[in-house]
């Protein structure tokens, strides 16, 4: 079964709340930050990155970052742009471009569960990602964004969930070509009981974020004699959306040089275990396929192994295949989470950029990916195994700033 909880959400103001919101704190660098707040004195960034507000010499990980967060989320709370609400509930979030559309809930998800298998991951993390968050849980006693969980979706989640958009919404408003949408849900047991039925929830995006909570869980639990579980620490908060409206871009990749190749001869060493051919669609059109951009043209590869053979699961993967068949073996990437020759692209930037990085020489080559879908996703997950890094790029982004889980 999967829990749910209703929380009482810290939330901006209505005609705040496009102001407030902000983009995850990890999709961008400390140089992109000040346009980010620039002009904006209400931007959650100055929560969940507080050092956009410091002198560039005050490392990340100064605690004067923490402290100055923690500063910033008491200051709007005092000015009354974030306000707590009164019950706790659950909310319906969807988020709509052009071409795509998903909406999912908004609850509290048990940590017990993720600690037991239930909430299921595929990516590794890092530690001092981890350590930076679990940093800002604690010294803020907030959960300032949202986990993108993933299930497999039912009929009666989703009519609760078409019900609760036939009401008047919290939230409409547009930021960065994406409409977000939320309702509010005070009617709990529906919901509740309809994922108690979901088996189990799968961690489409926040890994780092989630093991934080975790790590938060253990730390605060220690640190209370009088522990019961039902705290607030031993739960998430987290956008959960079924599999079925969730869109994964490619994780695109540029690679430096050629590992001291020719052209020549990097193209003859392709060809043990690709058909490659120039092509003019920069986009590879089904699994097993790659593009690669190389001194200001495009070539198809085709894997020519059958991937059916391949000895497991992950081997089989796009992202293995272009690991274990060129980037180590050809161009000497042995590990791509530290190797710094190696350089990922998420797929909302398109393939113009991989050109482009190409074609300033930041880059000697790109290499555009099929996306992974998400039925990979849950079986990885299932299996108990580790995606290559880099795998997935979920898009649209939920906002954070909007529903905020206090601790």
């Amino acid at each position: 079964m999967s829990i749910i909880k209703p929380f009482r959400a810290l939330r901006p103001q209505k005609d705040l709340a496009k102001q407030v919101s902000c983009v995850p704190y990890d999709v961008c660098s400390r140089g992109e930050l000040h346009a980010l707040v620039e002009n904006n004195p209400h931007s959650f960034l100055r929560v969940t990155r507080a050092e956009v507000d410091l002198p560039m010499e005050v490392h990340s990980e100064n605690q004067a970052v923490f402290d100055l967060a923690k500063q910033n989320l008491q200051h709007l709370i005092d000015k009354k742009i974030l306000e707590l609400e009164t019950e706790p509930a659950f909310y319906v979030y969807r988020l709509s471009t052009e071409t795509h559309t998903q909406t999912g809930i908004v609850a509290c998800c048990f940590l017990g569960e993720y600690e037991n298998g239930l909430i299921k991951k595929h990516e590794k993390v890092r530690p001092d990602k981890v350590k930076d968050r679990t940093r800002h849980i604690i010294t803020l006693r907030a959960q300032t964004g949202l986990i993108f969980l993933a299930f497999r979706g039912t009929q009666k989640i989703q009519d609760l969930i078409t019900e609760a958009t036939n009401g008047k919404s919290l939230y409409d408003f547009s930021a960065q070509n994406v409409r977000h949408t939320i309702w509010k849900v005070s009617q709990i047991e529906n919901l509740r009981s309809a994922f108690a039925q979901i088996p189990a929830l799968y961690v489409a995006d926040g890994h780092h974020r989630i093991e934080a909570a975790h790590h938060t869980r253990e730390i605060l639990r220690k640190e209370n004699p009088n522990h019961t579980g039902a705290e607030d620490y031993n739960f998430v908060v987290a956008g959960i959306f079924p599999e079925t409206d969730l869109q994964i871009l490619p994780y695109n990749r540029v690679v430096k040089d050629l590992n001291g190749l020719s052209e020549a001869k990097f193209l003859q060493r392709l060809n043990e275990n690709f058909i490659v051919a120039e092509t003019k669609n920069p986009q590879p059109e089904s699994r097993g396929e790659f593009c690669m951009y190389l001194n200001e043209k495009w070539y198809k590869l085709r894997f020519n192994m059958d991937s059916s053979r391949a000895s497991n699961l992950i081997d089989s993967l796009d992202t293995s295949v272009l690991q274990n068949y060129i980037l180590q073996p050809i161009l000497g990437v042995e590990d791509e989470r530290t190797d710094k020759r190696i350089d990922f692209v998420g797929g909302a930037r398109g393939t113009r950029e991989l050109e482009k990085l190409v074609d300033s020489k930041k880059a000697k080559v790109a290499f555009s990916m099929f996306p992974t879908t998400v039925e990979d996703l849950f079986s990885v997950s299932d299996a108990g195994e580790i995606m290559p890094p880099k795998s997935t790029w979920f898009e649209p982004k939920l906002r954070d700033g909007l529903l905020i889980h206090l601790i």
